[in-house]
């Protein structure tokens, strides 16, 4: 009886003694977290083709650098832009594209590119069908690519014309918003539709579709993807900015030197429901089609390309520069 009771009393202990643990673990984060600057970053999807921003978040190189990251999905480039130009959100990653249109609607404190993350499109074509493909194949059928004067839009252009396809002779369907893109093709829209991961290997993985090339492979190299922030939160934050971009050049070092496999662990908890084998799958395809940039340093002939490619898709009238656009913030 009486050891029944020692036994009692010391289960009890030992439960308050790891109630306490557990206490102090949490305030000390608590303390640790005070320290740190919070960014809350907007981004316009939440996809492996952004992987060496999640690895820069989950190997804790922002906090590395004082920073701990508030992660929003903001659907489309021009609502990204919008929740950065209102203070919803301090930062935007999405296509540059869309701080040039702010820049030509004459906003006050418009938005500035300080570093970028991709240098080619992440879409992959999917096919109703696994034959074998060649571009010529898209002559007479109908394939989603998602908002004209987007990105994704405007690159396949440039991949359709690179790869000598009249654009009048494929029906291109820019009436689907990007983030409903996959739901409109397992609906029965279009004969091909154009696709980031993880999406792109889900529709596969169920036999929805069938990934057939890379659009980026065929595209030109350009600024893709880019963080970008008010002018005035540039200026007023360039040291945090620096230790932002030094963060992100952290990751993609760590992303480039290590296999699929490592780099698939590191940010699996960012992608729950898809295994690691998936994962490891996606991040090769992206390694393979060269999308990510090694450096965040945004050059200017580079951005260039981009403004090129806004004025031959009559998307805008006049050139905008280098200097005015781009503030990067990695030294």
């Amino acid at each position: 009886m009486k050891r029944n009771i020692l036994y009692s009393l010391i289960g009890i202990v030992l439960v308050i003694l790891v109630g306490l643990l557990i206490g102090l673990f949490f305030i000390k984060n608590d303390k640790e977290n005070d320290k740190l600057t919070k960014i809350k970053v907007a981004e316009v999807t939440h996809s492996i083709f952004y992987t060496p921003f999640y690895v820069a978040i989950e190997n804790g190189y922002f906090k590395e650098e004082g920073i701990d990251i508030d992660l929003m999905l903001v659907s489309g480039s021009d609502n990204v832009a919008a929740s950065v130009l209102s203070n919803d959100t301090e930062i935007g990653l999405a296509g540059p594209e869309s701080a040039t249109y702010v820049y030509l609607a004459n906003e006050k404190d418009y938005l500035q590119v300080f570093a970028g993350l991709t240098k080619r499109d992440g879409q992959f074509i999917l096919s109703r069908n696994s034959d074998k493909f060649e571009w010529k194949d898209l002559i007479g059928k109908e394939i989603l690519i998602g908002r004209s004067t987007g990105m994704p839009g405007l690159s396949f252009l440039r991949a359709l014309d690179n790869e000598k396809i009249k654009r009048s002779d494929v029906k291109i369907n820019t009436s689907i918003e990007f983030a409903e893109l996959s739901g409109a093709f397992l609906a029965g829209e279009g004969d091909y539709v154009n696709l980031f991961e993880p999406l792109a290997s889900k529709l596969e993985q169920n036999k929805n579709g069938y990934v057939v090339t890379s659009v980026g492979a065929s595209s030109d190299p350009f600024p893709y993807t880019a963080f970008y922030a008010r002018k005035s939160y540039i200026k007023e934050n360039e040291d945090l900015l620096k230790g932002f971009s030094r963060a992100i050049k952290k990751a993609m070092d760590f992303t480039f030197t290590n296999d699929s496999e490592i780099v698939a662990k590191s940010i699996q908890n960012q992608f729950s429901d898809t295994s690691l084998n998936d994962l490891t799958i996606m991040i090769e395809r992206y390694k393979k089609a060269d999308v990510w940039l090694s450096s965040p340093l945004v050059e200017e002939e580079f951005f260039n390309t981009l403004i090129e490619l806004l004025k031959e898709n009559d998307l805008i009238k006049e050139t905008v520069y280098y200097k005015d656009l781009v503030n990067n913030m990695y030294e």
